[in-house]
């Protein structure tokens, strides 16, 4: 029998919510205001999650960043709506789910890891990479504008192809999830296994 995960019944609930967005001061407001499906991410565990990818195949990181040039792509698990894009079950060659509270008391789950960039058609295998966010970007509205992390206040992730690297983080409290460090890849962003991916 087929289970629904979690964040994919709060993403329905989220759906029909006309809440507001939680603040950056950290409120646990699992509901967030009306979002598409194919702008969130969520991270329940190594199977099931989605995150952001380039909307247009054989796209750069940074070349998708404008918009309409991103979407959300999910786990075969994960994926809870046909807006969204599906990743091949073997997109990580190693993955290493975490979740718990941080240093700061404050909920976090994320994914670290090896992918198999040239199993994804979205994705060029030279392509340094970049980050996608939930509190980045102009005047803080995220890159992808308005993009969430279902159950939590902010999110950040990182695709690097060149380096079959990717790492997503989503989390309650702003600190843990670092937008400023765009460009130092995923060690230096998200603390995790990286397992020596190249």
């Amino acid at each position: 029998m087929y289970r629904v995960p979690l964040l994919a019944c709060l993403s329905v609930i989220a759906f029909l919510s006309q809440s507001a967005s939680a603040s950056p001061s950290g409120n646990n407001n699992l509901l967030h205001a009306r979002q598409n499906a194919d702008n969130v991410v969520y991270v329940t565990d190594a199977e099931t999650f989605c995150m952001i990818m380039p909307r247009d195949a054989h796209t750069d990181i940074g070349d998708s960043e404008h918009p309409g040039g991103m979407k959300t792509y999910c786990s075969p698990n994960g994926k809870f709506s046909s807006a969204q894009g599906e990743l091949p079950s073997n997109f990580w060659s190693q993955v290493d789910f975490q979740t718990g509270t941080s240093s700061r008391g404050a909920r976090f789950a994320q994914l670290t890891g090896c992918i198999r960039p040239e199993l994804v058609d979205r994705l060029n295998t030279n392509d340094g990479g970049g980050q996608y966010d939930s509190s980045g970007g102009a005047n803080g509205q995220g890159n992808p504008e308005g993009s969430v992390c279902l159950g939590y206040n902010h999110y950040v992730e990182l695709v690097e192809p060149a380096a079959n690297r990717a790492c997503i983080k989503c989390c309650d409290n702003f600190d843990d999830c670092p937008v400023n460090k765009d460009t130092q890849g995923c060690p230096d962003v998200i603390s995790g296994n990286y397992f020596n991916c190249n």
